[in-house]
């Protein structure tokens, strides 16, 4: 087995369900100079799609592009992905991922010296309607990680709203694009303003507002530093806490019953703690960025200023709608 090059390759990762335009996308991109500027580049295609990008219109005919297709899932492991990209020696490398499988998939299957850049969800705006209804797990888990989402082949007669609720269900982050069926281009500029106060000094988030909560101190918790915060929730514990320590949330469904998981932070209080799952309590707790134990790095922890017995909320489990 050959020593593989362990020198960081970037990842560019291109989602999206068959014939969403992935490789459409992909050609204009790779026709760019600006992108395409001479580095040793694979590309890898997890799916047979209809359309093959034309390497005669690449700089310099694509001589510095080398593609591969993945056909069986067998074939995505770490060993050989990392043999694919030594033997190219691939200083870039692009995925075009088949949208029916997971992400966390390939994720978990690639090499340590693979660092994902940027992450494209393309989706066909005809059909885009029906993978949610029917697909909506695959949906949201690309959704979940896309820095870009775009809609193309979107017709004037659709509703931007529909589209940008569906996005802003799973992700605040992600730009949105919508290419029309004339040639134009549109950036969504909808605005999402967050159902509770930011700015407050103490926040009181809603029962029917933890999900989207959750989610913004995941995202930004530095923006609730020092503040006060007011939610209804359960308590739990396990051996990797520290004494005076205890996790505090509630559960979140982001698509399916199967995706439901408990999502909490930090708690942080030297009083006896009522550990009983199935009692919701009220915390009002101060709110510091900053790192503990159960954390891998930073993160959100309360310092409790009062727990106290509460009535549970009319829809236990937190939704993003």
């Amino acid at each position: 087995m050959p020593n593989f090059n362990q020198e960081p390759i970037p990842v560019f990762l291109f989602l999206g369900f068959l014939e969403a335009g992935k490789t459409r996308f992909l050609q204009e991109t790779l026709e760019d100079r600006r992108f395409n500027s001479g580095e040793k580049t694979l590309i890898l295609s997890f799916e047979e799609g209809i359309e093959e990008l034309d390497f005669t219109k690449f700089p310099n005919k694509g001589k510095n592009l080398t593609m591969k297709t993945i056909e069986d899932k067998s074939e995505m492991n770490v060993p050989n992905l990392a043999r694919i990209a030594y033997e190219t020696r691939a200083e870039k490398i692009i995925i075009e991922y088949n949208g029916m499988w997971q992400v966390s998939e390939l994720f978990s299957n690639m090499p340590d010296n693979w660092g994902v850049y940027q992450v494209m969800f393309f989706a066909d705006a005809s059909t885009f309607m029906a993978y949610n209804a029917n697909m909506r797990s695959l949906v949201v888990d690309k959704l979940n990680i896309a820095e870009l989402t775009v809609f193309n082949r979107f017709e004037k007669s659709m509703d931007v709203k529909e589209f940008h609720k569906i996005v802003r269900g799973v992700s605040r982050r992600s730009e949105i694009c919508y290419e029309y069926t004339d040639g134009q281009v549109a950036y969504d500029d909808i605005e999402d303003p967050l159902p509770f106060d930011i700015e407050a000094d103490h926040i009181v988030i809603e029962d029917r507002d933890y999900a989207l909560w959750y989610r913004d101190i995941m995202d930004e918790p530095e923006k609730y530093d020092g503040k006060t915060v007011t939610f209804k929730g359960l308590t739990a514990k396990n051996r990797k806490f520290p004494e005076d320590s205890f996790a505090f949330g509630r559960h979140i469904m982001t698509c399916c019953v199967d995706d439901i998981q408990y999502c909490w932070a930090a708690a942080v209080w030297d009083k006896p703690v009522d550990f009983d799952p199935k009692k919701w309590q009220k915390i009002t707790a101060v709110i510091k960025v900053q790192k503990h134990k159960v954390y891998k790095g930073a993160g959100p922890v309360l310092y409790v200023q009062s727990l106290e017995a509460a009535d549970a909320p009319e829809q236990e489990v937190a939704t993003f709608y």
